[in-house]
């Protein structure tokens, strides 16, 4: 594919999905600064404390959720499937990280390198970032590819660093 194919993409109101430690909140950020709109992490929603262990009512969640959505511009990103089917039809492009989940294990290695690698949480989450391919549900890899194969927009599938980087530089112009 050639470097310029982005620049067709409409990134106006823009969903990444993906794996845990795919990469997701490094690109709404990148792309929510260039774009100068509103980045939303589901992760903000769905989780009621900062320690991500105790998850806010479904209906709550979805209603702040379908509340970004409905702003004029965003960068919406998050891994549960259950929310992002109700945003769907907002967006005008969907971008899908599709790392493998190794690589996916490693960066949140390197994310979380000064927490204790006992920690329950910080294991349930490697677990869980191990196990993307075979997860059921709505935040697993085969929710994604039915969400990212029903999608009419402008999508995208990046399935390493290298199609991310080049992605970004393709769509962000450098200073």
């Amino acid at each position: 594919m050639s470097n310029h194919y982005p620049a067709t993409m409409n990134l106006t109101r823009t969903l990444i999905i993906g794996n845990s430690g795919s990469g997701k909140s490094w690109l709404a950020k990148q792309l929510a600064k260039h774009l100068q709109v509103p980045w939303i992490d589901l992760d903000l929603i769905h989780w009621a404390s900062d320690e991500h262990s105790i998850a806010r009512p479904r209906n709550e969640a979805l209603g702040m959720a379908r509340v970004a959505a409905s702003e004029e511009r965003w960068v919406i990103e998050g891994v549960y499937g259950w929310m992002v089917s109700e945003l769907v039809e907002q967006a005008t492009a969907l971008i899908w990280l599709c790392l493998e989940d190794e690589d996916c294990v490693n960066n949140i290695r390197q994310r979380e390198a000064t927490r204790d690698e006992k920690e329950e949480l910080l294991i349930a989450l490697l677990d869980w970032a191990g196990s993307y391919r075979t997860r059921e549900g709505s935040s697993g890899f085969a929710a994604h590819q039915r969400l990212f194969e029903g999608f009419s927009g402008s999508k995208r599938q990046l399935v390493n660093q290298a199609e991310v980087l080049a992605f970004v530089s393709a769509v962000l112009p450098t200073d």
